[in-house]
C-alpha cells in the first residue's frame, strides 16, 4: 500500500496545485466582464489566458480523478457484481482501454508539445499572441501522470482480487451528495439504532 499511496499523494498534490487554476479562472472572467462591460474596455488577452487555464485545470486534475475515483461511469451492472469479479473486470479494462489510450496521450502529446516549442507557438485566437507551448506541454506530462496513476489502480485491482476488499483510498475532498447520504445514515443510526 505505501507504493500505492505514494503515487496517490503525487496524484492528490498535483490536482490540488492546479485546482487554483479555478480561482485565477474566476477573477480574470469577473476582471474581463468588468472592464468590458463597465468601463468598455476590453482586454486582449483575457480570453486566451482563460482557455489556457481550464485547459490545464482540466489535463493536471486528470490523476487527481481517477486517484479519488471519481471519474464517470456507467456502473449500473458493475455496482452489483462482487469486489473480486469487479477487480477483475477493472484490471483488463485498463489494459484493453485505459493504458493503450493514456500512451496515444503521451506519444502524440509529446510531439505536439515538440512542434509547439520549435514554432515557439503563439495563439492566433487573439491579437495578444499568446505563447501556447507552455501549454502544450502540460499534454504528455498529464498523460505520464495518468499513466503512473494507473499503476496504482493496477496494483489496487489486483489486492482487491485477492482480499475481496477494496484498499483504502487517500482521503481528500468529498463530494456534497456523499457527505449529506453520509449524515442521512448518521441520523437514521441515531434515531434507529442497529440499522444500517
Amino acid at each position: 500500500m505505501k507504493f500505492v499511496h505514494a503515487i496517490e499523494g503525487l496524484s492528490l498534490w498535483v490536482g490540488r496545485a492546479f485546482g487554483w487554476c479555478i480561482l485565477i479562472l474566476t477573477l480574470s472572467v469577473s476582471y474581463e466582464v468588468f472592464v468590458r462591460y463597465v468601463l468598455n474596455a476590453p482586454t486582449v488577452w483575457a480570453f486566451d489566458m482563460m482557455i489556457q487555464m481550464y485547459g490545464a485545470l482540466f489535463l493536471m486534475c486528470g490523476a487527481y480523478a481517477l486517484a479519488q475515483d471519481t471519474h464517470v461511469r456507467a456502473d449500473v451492472i458493475y455496482r452489483l457484481l462482487p469486489i473480486k469479479v469487479q477487480a477483475g473486470l477493472d484490471f483488463v479494462l485498463y489494459f484493453l482501454f485505459f493504458f493503450p489510450g493514456i500512451l496515444a496521450l503521451v506519444w502524440f502529446g509529446y510531439e505536439i508539445a515538440s512542434d509547439s516549442w520549435r514554432y515557439k507557438e503563439v495563439s492566433f485566437n487573439s491579437p495578444a499572441s499568446i505563447q501556447i507551448y507552455f501549454f502544450k506541454s502540460l499534454i504528455p506530462v498529464a498523460g505520464a501522470l495518468l499513466m503512473i496513476q494507473g499503476l496504482a489502480e493496477l496494483v489496487r485491482c489486483i489486492m482487491a482480487i485477492r482480499t475481496g476488499a477494496w484498499p483504502e483510498r487517500l482521503a481528500d475532498v468529498k463530494e456534497t451528495e456523499d457527505l449529506l447520504s453520509e449524515a442521512d445514515l448518521a441520523e437514521i443510526q441515531a434515531i434507529h439504532p442497529g440499522k444500517n
